[in-house]
């Protein structure tokens, strides 16, 4: 009786208030990185708007999948043996996803299908346990109506391993529209909540995007080394450098206090789910984009870009900012300005980028964020410094 207690506190999230990631929790996303990672090589080996787009939906699909693991590890705890033994289960799911993402729109669409479909039975069946294990009613019809737009999306995709060309990414978008909309279908009352733990998770996950960037670099360089390809990393390096500033120096941490400072229930969990299940996807897509742009500027540094290069490296960039003004407005409802404009501006420099030297588009991209940066900066006044030292970082 004592071990089943036990056990049902591991799952009813009572351990996870007040803890921060665990390593089990890193492991996994470690999988999820390598995903992210093939979709950038899809990209980058087909180097077209078709190619984009096909590396932009299964980033939404793998997204969307992962987030899940997010809200589901603020009720039950993966250091639990058996949902270890699950845990392990969805990482071997995702690994076969992985493998299959460059190959996701043609010879390998239907295992792709069929290990997505895997992983999320796992999620699924985990919160059902959760839920089980606490006798939260609400819990337990929310997670139903996951299952039912899950089922759903998975079937679409299993039906568009059917398809090809423009059929087949109609039927992708189909499948991401309506599991993303489900929380919006089934409401939000239901899902419980660890702030801290929550926003922590998702942090990290844009800090192993942001080191996806930084492999693109090394890969880009395929081993070779001259003035140009060295200036390149440095700018590229700083390029990265700059977008983890733009989120952790100041953002990170007024979001994360002010999802912990929202009514528990219905507002807080609507404000998560908007700002880190729906708009961190942006943070992340523009992640990715910004890693195929490097992974070309490297190899090309001294070449103008072909068109969808240069809309990867500036328009992921944007992507990001814009990312970063949705993010504050759905906290605060006032628009960073300084953001916002940097990204048009970024945007509207990429025909640009197609004539000159891939380099010059990289050090303006650079020059542009890191002015931003500065200005902001000077602006924050002492309230930067009282909020880092409430955080523990200064």
């Amino acid at each position: 009786m004592e071990a089943s207690t036990e056990q049902n506190r591991r799952i009813s999230g009572i351990r996870r208030e007040g803890e921060r990631v665990t390593p089990l929790e890193l492991f996994f996303d470690l999988v999820f990185v390598l995903a992210i990672t093939q979709c950038t090589g899809l990209m980058s080996h087909d180097q077209t708007w078709s190619g984009l787009a096909q590396g932009l939906l299964i980033l939404g699909v793998l997204w969307w999948a992962w987030v899940g693991y997010a809200w589901l590890t603020s009720v039950i705890d993966p250091e639990a043996l058996a949902v270890r033994g699950v845990i392990f289960v969805a990482m071997a799911a995702l690994l076969v996803v992985a493998i299959c993402v460059q190959e996701a729109f043609g010879s390998l669409a239907l295992a792709f299908a069929l290990g997505i479909g895997v992983f999320r039975t796992a999620h699924i069946a985990l919160f059902m346990l959760a839920g089980a294990a606490t006798g939260d009613g609400d819990l337990r019809r929310s997670v139903v109506g996951l299952a039912v737009s899950t089922a759903l999306a998975v079937a679409i995709l299993i039906l568009a391993s059917l398809f090809d060309g423009l059929a087949q990414g109609a039927l992708w978008a189909l499948a991401i529209f309506l599991d993303m909309a489900g929380p919006y279908v089934f409401g939000s009352e239901g899902w419980k909540l660890v702030p801290g733990h929550f926003a922590e998770r998702h942090g990290l996950i844009v800090i192993i995007a942001l080191g996806e960037s930084i492999v693109a670099i090394g890969v880009g360089a395929s081993g070779q080394l001259d003035l140009g390809i060295g200036t390149a990393a440095v700018l590229g390096v700083f390029l990265a450098a700059a977008l983890w500033w733009t989120y952790f120096d100041v953002v990170a941490l007024v979001s994360a206090r002010r999802l912990a400072e929202a009514d528990p229930g219905r507002t807080q969990n609507e404000l998560a789910r908007d700002s880190y299940s729906y708009i961190h996807l942006l943070l992340v897509a523009g992640i990715v984009l910004m890693a195929l742009g490097m992974k070309v500027t490297i190899g090309h540094h001294s070449d103008d870009l072909d068109d969808v290069p240069a809309f990867a490296l500036l328009g992921g960039v944007a992507t990001y900012l814009l990312g970063l003004v949705a993010f504050r407005y759905r906290h605060i409802q006032t628009i960073n300005r300084h953001r916002l404009g940097v990204a048009i501006v970024l945007l509207l420099l990429v025909p640009v980028a197609t004539a000159v030297p891939a380099l010059v588009s990289l050090a303006a991209a650079v020059a542009l964020i890191w002015a931003m940066i500065a200005y902001e900066h000077r602006g924050y006044g002492p309230g930067r410094e009282e909020l880092r030292r409430e955080a523990g970082l200064a």
